[in-house]
């Protein structure tokens, strides 16, 4: 081996093999939900930890994990992903009480233009939560913020709902901002707008290609969109098979089983049945790119999902949930 490799080349393979290790996800899934509004504590952050993605179990004793009592003193759609880097965790989630305001309509036209987040580098030790304006000046409301790692601008493309004073109201659109820390944001703009109203979008990617689901509030259904880049342009999926579904929302996408030994990657799409009070409904495919969704088998859930988020775990991140919010670890 060269001189000139070891001192060119040698450092930057290390660094890619660190970073696949770091995000290998061998250890299973962590859930982070809310459950409704019931009492100031059920709009607090909930976890659950799963091996396979399907047998789902509470933590913490089936009691929040994570509270604020910034703001409106509430939280819901707790969106939660791992950092670019594979160095730190983050939890963004609507500043929001229903339970205590008792008021749909002030919270979509008098509400928060703050999200509040929580960062972590084990998933265990939280930081206090920060209450940080993401939303335009006018805006009324700002719903269940999502973010995503743009590989093209090397930052966040951080997205949420809001209504706005300018159109009196009309309708949601979702709107975005740039960061690269999650407490310095850009100016807010409008990222997705539809004849009608549209919240609750949720971004992967598989391949060279990114999926967005939405939910489209004039049919009360979730929509599919796919595109090379996050800014666009998005087109229609019209053979999504779960378009025709009405009273949904949440609509969050993970991937159950890496492709391997030839076989396609299994991925599952859960929606909110929020309309019948039924929570999460999971739906699998083995052809993400064909929007084909047919009902999951061997689901179970330790209490009513609410919009929320997965994440993949590797196995000391497993077992460290495990161990310290009450569930007895994986022996390997």
């Amino acid at each position: 081996m060269t001189p000139y490799f070891l001192k060119n080349f040698l450092p930057i393979l290390l660094t890619l093999i660190a970073h696949v290790s770091a995000f290998a996800a061998d250890g299973g899934y962590l859930f982070v939900t809310f459950k409704g509004e019931k009492s100031p504590l059920t709009e607090q952050i909930y976890f659950a930890l799963s091996k396979d993605g399907r047998q789902w179990d509470a933590l913490n004793g089936g009691d929040p994990v994570l509270v604020s009592k910034l703001g409106d003193k509430g939280v819901r759609d707790p969106y939660l992903l791992r950092s670019h880097d594979g160095k730190t965790f983050y939890i963004l989630a609507t500043d929001l009480s229903i339970n205590l305001t008792h008021d749909w309509k002030k919270a979509q036209t008098a509400g928060s233009k703050s999200i509040v987040i929580w960062e972590s580098t084990d998933l265990v030790h939280w930081s206090p939560p920060r209450l940080v304006r993401v939303a335009a000046a006018d805006a009324g409301c700002t719903w269940a913020p999502e973010a995503v790692y743009d590989e093209a601008t090397q930052d966040y493309l951080v997205y949420w709902a809001s209504t706005n004073r300018s159109d009196k109201f009309a309708k949601q659109r979702i709107w975005a901002a740039r960061t690269k820390d999650f407490r310095t944001f850009g100016v807010p703009f409008i990222y997705i707008e539809k004849p009608g109203h549209v919240i609750d979008t949720d971004i992967v990617r598989e391949g060279n290609k990114y999926y967005r689901f939405s939910k489209d509030e004039q049919f009360k259904a979730i929509t599919m969109e796919v595109s090379d880049q996050l800014m666009g342009p998005w087109h229609d999926k019209p053979q999504f098979s779960l378009s025709k579904l009405q009273g949904y929302e949440g609509p969050e996408c993970y991937q159950l089983k890496p492709a391997a030994d030839g076989k396609p990657a299994i991925w599952c799409l859960v929606l909110d049945l929020y309309s019948q009070g039924k929570g999460y409904q999971p739906y699998v495919t083995e052809d993400l790119a064909s929007g084909q969704f047919k009902d999951g088998p061997n689901f179970s859930f330790p209490f009513l999902f609410r919009h929320g988020s997965i994440l993949p775990l590797n196995v000391a991140e497993y077992d460290g949930l495990a161990t310290a919010l009450g569930k007895p670890a994986i022996k390997k």
